[in-house]
Formats: C-alpha cells, structure tokens, sequence
C-alpha cells in the first residue's frame, strides 16, 4: 500500500503557437510546439482512512476546493473508481501562477499520475490523458511532457524529438493577462500571413536538432494582442535580446516571456540584470533552468 507520494508538476513554454479558427463551441482551435522546462511545483500525496479530498497550499489566494484543478483531478478518479478512502494534497507552487505556462494544468496532471499510482487503478498513459482533457486542454500534454505538436484545442498531441539542451531564462512581469480576454480579442482572420508563426519551420527544426533554426522561427500569434496591451512584454524580450538571447518569446497568453541562451555566461548576466539590477523592475519572477525531456510516468521526486 502506497500512503505518500512526492511528485513534480513541470511547467512548460510554447516555442511556436498559431491560432486557426474559433470553432462554434466557442474553443480555439491550435497548433503548437509544447516544451516542458525544468521549473516545477511539488506536490506530495497523503492517503487517509477519513472520506473526503482536502487541498493545502503555499499561497493564500489560492483555492483549496473544487475550484482548484487537483481537486477536480483527484475527484474524477476518485468517483470513478469509487474510492472510499481520502486524500490529502499538498501543493507548492514554484511555476508562476496565471502566467501561460500551464502550471495549474500540471498539477491536475501529476495529481491524476500519483492517485493512479497510489489506489492501483492501472490506468494507462493514453487512459490518463483522455481522462485529463476533461479538466483542461493542457493537461493531457502535462502527463506526456517532452517535445511534442499540439492541435485540435490542444489535445491532439504528436511526440517530436527531444529539443537541443540550451539555457532557458523565463522572467514573468507583475501583472496577471485574461486568457479568456486575450482569445477574444484575438483576430485571426485580420493578420498578415507574417504574423502567424511558421510551425513546420520550427518542427524541422527540432528534427535537425537545429537550436538556432528553432531560435529564429520562434512566434506567438498571441502577442499580437497581450503585447499591445501591456509593452512589459516587449521590454522584457528586448532585454534578453540585448544580453545575448538567440530567440526570446512570450509564452502562452502571457505574460511569461522566456529567452533561448547557447552561452551560460550571458544567460547568466541576463538573469542577474532581470532579477537584481534592473532599476525599471521589469519582472517580478524570474528563473534561470533549461528543457526537461524525459517522456511519461517521471513524475516522481
């Protein structure tokens, strides 16, 4: 009998995200370059005898009932496969929160890893991910983790080849972006062909284990609105530029922008210019990690 369990929820970056169209249902329909990086929240699991879910975080202002994605994760299967004892999940965020690296859509990932693996259920990876895609398009792509092409509303996922090792500078400024608003101002019928983000490109790319090819086809057909809305995000790409980035990018909605460095020197000082000489205060959270490429069921500590 498994009564703890101590897990990793791995964020992850967008390397390339395009909008089709918005279907009548109201999703988006999208095509994507996922890539897990090596920022992850913990989030320990404890059996208990007493009936019942109970959700505990680092961070006061978030919820620890239905409303919080672990919690829908572990009642789905907990329902399910009708179990009758209790679970209590202890999260702690390190993946910046409402900030388009899909941390919330992690944890719900890795809660339906661990209660899978702590109550036997002997649900497959492929049976995990079609289960995960009823609490959000991003977790069925958080259990498989890696490189991988998403379409569909993001749960039509391809594996792709693990991307070329580089340092990863991710920097979130103190502001928090509508998803929601961002869709829905989004025009995608209005932009110039050059406005989308060439995804073949960048798959090729990765197929070449071309860092540089990647670096230079990077796009996110988002920033057309988040950018306009808030030019942090355009201050912040700028400064990794400068310090030596081969390719910066926003991530997602936003407003998380991340930097692409071949030179551990210069990811280095950017890191140290974003996270304490920059007088502008630019970014509030800023990490400094690289691409994690291990495939499912690594979830584990």
């Amino acid at each position: 009998m498994i009564n703890h369990l101590g897990l990793k929820a791995y964020g992850k970056i967008n390397l390339g995200l395009d909008v089709l169209r918005r279907r009548e249902d109201g999703y988006h329909e999208v095509r994507m370059i996922m890539q897990t990086v090596g920022i992850f929240d913990r989030v320990d699991l404890i059996r208990k005898t007493k009936p019942g879910i109970q959700v505990e975080t680092n961070l006061y202002y978030l919820p620890t009932n239905e409303n919080n994605l672990v919690y829908k994760a572990a009642k789905l299967l907990m329902d399910e496969f009708d179990i009758k004892e209790g679970l209590t999940i202890r999260l702690k965020k390190f993946i910046p929160v409402a900030a388009g690296m899909a941390g919330g859509s992690s944890d719900a990932a890795t809660v339906l890893f661990g209660v899978n693996k702590m109550f036997h259920l002997g649900l497959s990876t492929k049976e995990l991910m079609e289960r995960g895609v009823k609490i959000g398009a991003d977790v069925p792509y958080c259990i498989m983790r890696g490189t991988a092409l998403s379409e569909g509303i993001g749960e039509i996922l391809t594996p792709l080849p693990p991307v070329p090792q580089c340092q990863v500078l991710i920097a979130k400024p103190a502001i928090s972006v509508s998803t929601k608003y961002v869709y829905e101002n989004l025009r995608a019928n209005d932009l110039r062909p050059e406005q989308h983000p060439d995804i073949d490109a960048i798959i090729g790319s990765i197929r070449k284990g071309d860092i540089y090819g990647i670096a230079d086809n990077l796009g996110n057909v988002l920033e057309t609105v988040t950018e306009k809305n808030y030019p942090v995000i355009r201050q912040i790409k700028d400064t990794m530029l400068e310090h030596g980035a081969i390719g910066s990018l926003m991530s997602g909605s936003g407003p998380t922008v991340f930097g692409l460095f071949t030179n551990p020197k210069a990811a280095q000082e950017a890191y140290e210019t974003l996270r304490y000489n920059d007088a502008d205060g630019l970014a509030k959270q800023v990490y400094l990690t690289n691409f994690y490429n291990q495939k499912e069921n690594r979830h584990e500590s």
